[in-house]
């Protein structure tokens, strides 16, 4: 990691007088494993490095990267850069970020484990884990995929601004989907697991996943069109935080294509609703000391009991709306910084899943959406999108569902909370959801 500071700190350090000079060094390795009966079909090791170069000057900004940590290669990249910045467009807001006195986090998100793992203990992880749902139940019939992957990655981030900093990260996930068949019927279902290392993961409890989704999927039919409480799993919350995340983001604000534009301050939410956005959480795969600009990281209160609190802003957009960085930005060498979230969580609440469910009383849960990033509009935050899940009857589940939509507004959605879960659970993205019981919600089925 040293190596990559050093190399970031000496480009950044041929900085010309009147000009702003930054270096973006990454380099990282994974592996990706999938079985099939019983065999490898498929197994890919990667590695790759680069940098990215990025100047401002005199209002202009110059980009440049380059697939490789060759010295000669990134002299001519650095080259390329100044040369691209002579011909940009001006923007006054144009300017790396400064050091702002925010201690960054102290974490070990590193696990020298994960590299010690032989290539012959991952194919058998992966084919155990289709052996294990295979024999989860009789009436899986197949196993769509099984998989076992990990990946380390370290970045370093120096500029002429006086920013200097690194960091690494491991991670290592498991991913199932079994395929049941009942009657002519089949179904499938999904069991996932992610961590920061081998031990973290759980190879039964994913494949009991996997095979508990398809079977108890059996026999699904469409629901009657009515108006109901909907119960969202962890992993559906999640999927939502993401679409919720970039309506935050300072640069859809600017761009007035936010439906909370404006609405600092005002109740948007649930009172038991509390949002925020913490790469300083080591539990989270997307948490880091520092951003792609090199800020230190922070806990951001995105919604605090259902008022907005904060938007999401690189040093670019938060120049242009008379902000201060979240230390939001995120990249990779081949790309200059944007505005996204690290780390979306809602705070937990403190019912267990079932006493979620027996909040809803009468209602459906959801246990997978389709079609979600398609059927958002992302401007106006309508919704309407394929789900399936399980009829809830009386607080308890009941029989399956399939082939319904159900339609909102995000707006809306949130201040339907009726019922906080304390499930948090993490996605491999790096967001964690829980279970989330929403009122009168408009389901289409038959």
């Amino acid at each position: 990691m040293s190596e990559l500071l050093g190399l970031a700190e000496r480009i950044a350090g041929q900085a010309l007088p009147g000009e702003q000079l930054e270096a973006y060094v990454a380099r990282g390795r994974s592996t990706s494993v999938r079985a099939y009966r019983g065999e490898v079909e498929a197994l890919t090791q990667a590695e790759s490095a680069g940098v990215g170069v990025r100047v401002v000057v005199d209002g202009r900004q110059g980009f440049a990267s380059a697939g490789t940590l060759d010295e000669g290669v990134i002299a001519d990249t650095l080259a390329e850069a100044r040369d691209n910045a002579r011909f940009g467009e001006p923007d006054p807001w144009y300017g790396l970020a400064e050091p702002d006195g925010v201690a960054p986090p102290s974490l070990e998100l590193y696990r020298p484990s994960v590299a010690a793992i032989p290539t012959a203990r991952k194919v058998e992880l992966a084919i155990e884990l289709e052996r294990l749902v295979t024999a989860g139940d009789p009436r899986i019939i197949g196993v769509r995929t099984a998989s076992y992957g990990d990946g380390a990655g370290e970045a370093a981030v120096a500029t002429s601004t006086g920013i200097a900093v690194a960091s690494r990260a491991t991670s290592c996930w498991l991913s199932a989907s079994a395929l049941a068949a009942d009657g002519g019927e089949t179904q499938t279902g999904h069991g996932v697991d992610v961590g920061r290392d081998l031990d973290s993961l759980d190879l039964e409890a994913t494949a009991a996943e996997a095979v508990s989704r398809a079977t108890r999927m059996l026999g699904a039919r469409k629901a009657p069109s009515q108006r109901l409480t909907v119960v969202l799993e962890p992993r559906v919350t999640a999927a939502f935080l993401g679409i919720i995340g970039g309506m935050l983001s300072g640069e859809r604000v600017l761009k007035g294509r936010s439906p909370f534009a404006d609405r600092l301050g005002e109740e948007i939410a649930s009172p038991l609703l509390t949002l925020v956005d913490d790469a300083t959480d080591p539990r989270s795969l997307g948490a880091d000391t520092h951003d792609g600009e090199g800020l230190a990281t922070r806990r951001i209160p995105l919604i605090g009991s259902g008022v907005l609190r904060s938007f999401l802003h690189d040093t670019y957009t938060a120049r242009r709306a008379g902000a201060v960085s979240t230390a939001s930005a995120v990249r990779g060498y081949a790309s200059t910084p944007a505005v996204g979230a690290h780390a979306l969580q809602i705070e937990p609440g403190t019912r267990s899943a079932a006493e979620v469910l027996a909040e809803a009383g009468d209602g459906l849960l959801v246990q997978s959406v389709s079609g979600l990033h398609s059927g958002v509009n992302p401007v106006s935050g309508d919704f309407s999108v394929g789900v399936e899940g399980l009829r809830i009857r009386g607080g308890e589940l009941a029989e399956p569902v399939r082939e319904v939509t159900i339609a909102s507004a995000l707006q809306r959605m949130l201040r339907d909370v009726v019922a906080v879960g304390a499930d948090l659970e993490w996605e491999h993205d790096g967001t964690a959801g829980v279970s989330l019981a929403l009122r009168d919600v408009s389901l289409s089925g038959s």
